[in-house]
């Protein structure tokens, strides 16, 4: 082996450093992607978390909205009682729907 290396010529030795060279890049450059891979799964993760918590608060009131429709269709001047009644209707009904499901 050390005859190869001292027989080297100042080609070869110069070959031999670029490619040590270039190794050592693809090895930083490697380091760094892993490095910011990391970084933008932490980034995903939060605004994951931040969408679940929008998806939730849109739930919320759109259930705040139906309920307030509901209310101004009851307390109206104007009510149609009988749209008013199948609105409660179908509010108890998805109700009892939510119990029989806790209850199974």
């Amino acid at each position: 082996m050390r005859e190869f290396l001292f027989s080297m010529t100042d080609e070869r030795k110069k070959l031999l450093t670029d490619l040590e060279f270039r190794v050592r890049q693809v090895m930083y450059t490697c380091d760094t992607l892993k490095e910011e891979n990391v970084r933008l799964k932490s980034d995903l993760q939060d605004i994951q978390q931040q969408f679940s918590e929008r998806t939730e608060q849109l739930n919320q009131l759109k259930t705040k909205y139906d309920s307030l429709k509901t209310a101004r269709t009851i307390t109206a001047a104007s009510v149609d009682v009988k749209l008013a009644k199948n609105k409660l209707s179908k509010l108890v009904r998805e109700v009892d729907k939510c119990i029989n499901l806790l209850n199974s």
